[in-house]
């Protein structure tokens, strides 16, 4: 089922983030698109995968993080 409620995001394409919730809580992306959910992004991992997660469990990584410089020059 689709929703037609929107996330509040403060996310851009090509920023750094992370998956602060879930099961695979810690794994790093680059943020790609909103999917036709609002509530779901397309993410590109650090091998190339790009999936999906609920907006809701994403944040905003930093150049601290290690392994975000990595990701940026995909």
């Amino acid at each position: 089922m689709i929703s037609d409620k929107r996330v509040e995001t403060v996310f851009h394409e090509g920023d750094g983030v992370v998956l602060a919730r879930g099961t695979y809580q810690g794994t790093l992306g680059i943020f790609g698109r909103l999917k036709e959910d609002f509530n779901w992004a397309e993410i590109i991992e650090r091998n190339g995968t790009v999936r999906s997660h609920p907006v809701a469990w994403l944040e905003l990584s930093t150049s601290a993080t290690p392994g975000i410089a990595d990701l940026r020059a995909i």
